[in-house]
């Protein structure tokens, strides 16, 4: 059975102390220009949790044409969900310390790869904090190995050619922040702008000011106001296929299934014949 998309601290600490089965939960430090994670992650943890680097273990090497994130092979995600400990019918909740912006792209891959007992702690490291709740620091003993099988396939993606016909037919959303989504600045990706018909959706709308997610009726309510309503595809990207996760996260929240353009604006930008709109609107 497919777990909830969200966990709270406080159930996740009973089900550790004292559930039958207790998670494997796994850290996902990841902010865009900070190579620190692992540093912050000996720093202060959740008992137990096992750091995951998005770079090299959610991710194949960057390449111009699939972008900064590429999806892994999914032997390679298998080797590394096993040093995590996952075992078929565990469940697995994932955190980072940012509102779940990283750790959904773990959330999201593990789901894509057939594991569906994975859920994102609410309100991540800054909930469990003020909770209340235990925070251990260093590098803890290696979980014991585990023997999760994975295939890809069972959540939707889209490439270049299927996300800019769902611009054109259904409801593209750019998570971006808004003003990379207007072309007014680019930190790291060879062009400004957005993939045309896209409507920006920033995933930082996603989360009320404490960092978790919003209520599912606040939710509906933002997606319906940008066309996402259930009625037409719809599909998700950002800059790399990293956050763009989250946005997937919050509509399945609200009952929507929304397809991720892993590549994103990194392999669109790269394609010189791929346009580039700039501005406010869906142009």
């Amino acid at each position: 059975m497919t777990a909830p998309v969200l966990t709270t601290p406080a159930e996740l600490y009973s089900r550790l102390l004292h559930g039958d089965q207790a998670p494997v939960v796994l850290d996902v430090r990841w902010r865009l220009g900070d190579p620190h994670g692992h540093e912050h992650y000996l720093a202060g943890h959740l008992p137990g949790a096992v750091y995951v680097d998005l770079d090299t273990e959610l991710a194949a090497p960057p390449a111009p044409e699939s972008g900064r994130h590429p999806l892994p092979d999914p032997a390679a995600l298998q080797r590394a969900a096993r040093r995590w400990g996952l075992a078929p019918g565990r469940p697995v909740v994932v955190y980072d310390d940012n509102g779940n912006t990283a750790a959904a792209r773990a959330w999201w891959l593990l789901r894509w790869a057939g594991v569906e007992r994975v859920s994102l702690l609410d309100g991540a490291l800054a909930a469990w904090r003020a909770a209340g709740l235990p925070v251990e620091t260093g590098e803890p003993a290696p979980p014991a190995e585990g023997d999760i099988v994975v295939a890809a396939g069972h959540l939707p993606v889209l490439d270049a050619d299927a996300a800019a016909e769902v611009a054109r037919t259904g409801v593209l959303l750019d998570a971006r922040a808004a003003e990379r989504y207007r072309g007014e600045t680019e930190p790291v990706d060879p062009r400004a702008g957005h993939i045309p018909g896209a409507r920006s959706a920033p995933t930082g709308d996603n989360l009320a000011p404490d960092g978790t997610f919003h209520s599912v009726e606040e939710l509906a309510r933002r997606f319906t106001a940008l066309g996402a309503d259930g009625t037409s595809d719809v599909g998700v990207y950002c800059g790399s296929g990293v956050t763009a996760a989250h946005t997937v996260a919050a509509l399945a929240r609200v009952g929507i299934t929304a397809a991720l353009y892993p590549g994103s604006w990194s392999a669109w930008s790269a394609d010189t014949a791929r346009p580039a709109a700039v501005g406010a609107a869906a142009g």
